[in-house]
């Protein structure tokens, strides 16, 4: 095991992200503990190893969070679910990167509860949901895989689907005394001949994602460098992403803070109640959008507070 801290710069409350995931149907978290940790598995994002890690958070909204990490590669000539510790491990410090993008601890959200000056709307989420940050995909390729399985089906039987892949074919790993499923690794995923439940149109398109994952074609870092449009618009290239998933897969998967969702009518609704918008207004994704410039640079993440206060 290996163990290390992130240091929140801002508020962050753990115990928000864990009451979110446990509401979120993609993440397909069940961990009934009453600890507070939170216990994850999932891919690398060298495309070929698996983490499992342990968090917890210090008492306090800015409180150090702490982490232990296990590191899992499958042995060679065996299948994906034989494993033992990687002799050379993707490093501590790529491990520690990958989950604070996950739990957006990468980035610095002091400013954050500013945006409450002078916005009744956002004063009275941030007040309601204190802490509460986005809990994002474990990475690109998987928000990807997710935007593929579920497309077109509902998220329940999607969540289904996904973690059936994982119990099957992905690598299992003990956490704290917990067995965890990880989705399986670029690698595994491209050799999937047949999944059950999935048309072979989805299975092609998995193959193909895991492909441009390997070829690094869904790197988080390079995607939160470019300009978001040119992002969104290079993701649209991928077999099966259209504008929603691409915006998924940037916010959501690459933790960018600072995307306004263009292709979210849930969230666009929610914001029309919120700041009681009526017809034209409230349908106008321009209008919308303008409003979302002052909550810049973190417009991802209060538009995370309006999904969750309204439910959607």
């Amino acid at each position: 095991m290996h163990a290390f801290t992130i240091t929140p710069q801002g508020p962050f409350s753990l115990a928000a992200g864990l009451s979110f995931l446990r509401g979120f149907t993609p993440a397909a978290y069940h961990d009934t503990a009453q600890d507070q940790a939170l216990r994850l598995a999932f891919p690398a994002d060298d495309g070929h190893s698996t983490v499992g890690v342990e968090v917890r958070q210090a008492d306090g909204p800015q409180g150090i969070v702490e982490a232990e990490a296990i590191v899992r590669t499958p042995r060679e000539g065996r299948t994906a679910t034989e494993t033992e510790p990687a002799p050379t491990p993707p490093g501590l410090d790529a491990v520690r990167q990958q989950l604070a993008r996950v739990l957006s601890l990468d980035v610095d959200g002091s400013g954050f509860p500013q945006l409450a000056e002078g916005d009744p709307v956002m004063a009275e989420l941030i007040s309601a949901y204190p802490g509460l940050r986005p809990v994002c995909f474990h990475s690109p390729y998987e928000a990807a895989a997710w935007a593929v399985i579920g497309h077109r089906i509902r998220r329940v039987q999607a969540a289904a689907t996904k973690a059936r892949i994982a119990e099957r074919h992905g690598q299992h790993v003990t956490v704290a005394g917990r067995a965890l499923h990880a989705f399986p690794t670029p690698l595994v995923l491209r050799r999937l001949d047949r999944i059950p439940g999935l048309p072979d149109t989805k299975v092609e398109r998995l193959h193909h994602l895991a492909d441009a994952a390997l070829a690094g074609r869904l790197d988080a870092g390079q995607l939160r460098a470019m300009p978001a449009q040119d992002a969104l618009a290079h993701l649209q290239t991928l077999p099966g992403i259209g504008p929603f998933s691409a915006e998924l897969i940037l916010i959501r998967g690459a933790g960018h803070p600072d995307v306004f969702p263009r292709h979210e009518p849930r969230l666009h609704a929610a914001m029309a109640r919120a700041y009681g918008l009526s017809d034209p207004d409230a349908s106008d994704t321009n209008r919308l959008a303008g409003i979302s410039n002052r909550w810049a640079p973190y417009r991802s993440w209060a538009a995370l507070l309006l999904r969750t206060h309204s439910g959607s």
